[in-house]
Order: structure tokens, then C-alpha cells, then sequence
């Protein structure tokens, strides 16, 4: 069996003394991984990096085989990234992110855009600090469990929504919402419809990292006992150490 594809490395764990298993997350085949002959050799480790886009072939005997993998590198975004370690920390948080939550072999074509989008926009886009929450929010809805955040969850009203209920992910309003704040994830405003064009604060973004991480664990993660990866956390402590978020 064997197919081509193109694929951004999540992962890459030493396998031996010269392979490494890379997981990746591949446009038409999902996320999947496969064993790297010699991927261990310096040239190559530079080459398997996360991030990178490749061009890869996968081939095994039977379908639930592992797989060898083999290809050529079409982007390198990781080493475009070592002199801002904010974002750099901001691309491994979400290889990691996507790696622990998506189903191995199931074909997520919006979530490899997502993952695109992103990553462009950690090299160019002035937007990305909110591109990282956006494809967070993307991510939970390619998993079928999106925020609903259109109207208020207990009046129905569309203006002044400033939190997200923890139980349902419906937004709710300040007025509705002020009895029970204590008990409210923040919504914060840059998600909303018309939303775009707003500059958030650094606590804008951290409220955001919060909503998603609190579902990310809480509906797809902890149902099969697992955490965030430590990455996330990194990438969140990296960018608490920034009073101003430049060019968000």
C-alpha cells in the first residue's frame, strides 16, 4: 500500500539509533505518522523539523502498518522563527496541540488549512497572536465541538457578550451572565462577529488561550484521560513575559 501526500510535521520522536517516527498532518490522509530511515542523521534532522511543509510518500505492507515514510521539504518555518522565541514557542505549542487531539488516518481538510493559515501567519501576519486562538477555534469545531457564540445562551440577545458558559460554550451577556461571573469564561471581543479589525491587549489574547484551552481539555482531551501538552504552556508563560503583544 502506498500514497503521496502533503503534510506539516507535528512531531518527531527518536526511533533506535537512526530512525525517527514523524507524525504529521497530512492534507488528504489526516493525521498520520510514519518511520523515517536514517532520519536521525544531521541533514535530515534539519530537513524533519516541526513545522516544515514536506512533500511525502508513505508506503507499508497492510494498511494498519506503520509505514515508512520518505520526502523532500517544500517550506522551512521553524528556522524562519529562532530569533522570536514567543513565536517560535507559538508554532510548537500548535503542532503539539494538534498531534494530541486529532484521530490518527481520518482526513481533516479544514484543520490542515487551519494549521496553515496559521503558521503563515506567524511569519508575516501582523494578527498572529489571534490567529493562534482562531485556529484553536477552528480546531474545536473540526472536532465537532465549536463554540456557539452568535447570541446569548439564556436571553437571545446578540450585543454585550462578554462570556462563554462553561457547561453549555454558548455565549452569554453581561447582564445575564454578572449573577454567575465568577463561574464565566471571558469572551474576548476580537472572536465576536466584526470582531476582526479590534487590537486586543495581551489580556485579550490570554482570556482567548483560556476559553480554548478549557474546552480543548475539558471535551476532547479528558474523556481519553489525557492533558494539554506542556508546549501550550510554554508558549503561554513565553508570551505572559510580554507586556505589549507586538503586532498582534
Amino acid at each position: 500500500m502506498q500514497w503521496s501526500d502533503e503534510g506539516i510535521i507535528l512531531a518527531a520522536r527518536r526511533h533506535g539509533e537512526r530512525a525517527l517516527v514523524v507524525d504529521l498532518l497530512t492534507r488528504e490522509h489526516g493525521r498520520h505518522a510514519g518511520l523515517l530511515r536514517g532520519g536521525q542523521a544531521p541533514r535530515a534532522r534539519t530537513q524533519w523539523q516541526i513545522g516544515n511543509r514536506m512533500l511525502i510518500s508513505w508506503s507499508a505492507r497492510l494498511a494498519d502498518h506503520l509505514g515508512f515514510l520518505t520526502g523532500e521539504r517544500v517550506e522551512g518555518h521553524g528556522v524562519m522563527l529562532l530569533d522570536d522565541r514567543v513565536r517560535l514557542a507559538a508554532l510548537s505549542a500548535a503542532t503539539a496541540v494538534g498531534a494530541a487531539t486529532l484521530p490518527e488516518r481520518e482526513p481533516h481538510p479544514r484543520a490542515y488549512a487551519g494549521l496553515t493559515a496559521l503558521i503563515a501567519a506567524l511569519g508575516a501576519d501582523e494578527r498572529w497572536a489571534i490567529a493562534y486562538v482562531e485556529w484553536e477555534m477552528a480546531l474545536l469545531e473540526e472536532l465537532g465541538f465549536g463554540l456557539d457564540l452568535s447570541c446569548c445562551a439564556s436571553t437571545g440577545v446578540t450585543t454585550d457578550l462578554v462570556y462563554v458558559s462553561p457547561r453549555s460554550g454558548q455565549a452569554v451577556s453581561e447582564a445575564a451572565g454578572a449573577p454567575y461571573r465568577s463561574q464565566m469564561l471571558k469572551l474576548p471581543a476580537f472572536l465576536l462577529p466584526g470582531g476582526e479589525g479590534r487590537r486586543p491587549a495581551t489580556e485579550d489574547v490570554m482570556d482567548g488561550l483560556a476559553l480554548t484551552g478549557f474546552f480543548l481539555e475539558r471535551r476532547v482531551l479528558a474523556p481519553h484521560g489525557r492533558k494539554l501538552p506542556a508546549a501550550r504552556s510554554r508558549y503561554i508563560d513565553a508570551l505572559a513575559q510580554v507586556l505589549t503583544i507586538p503586532s498582534v
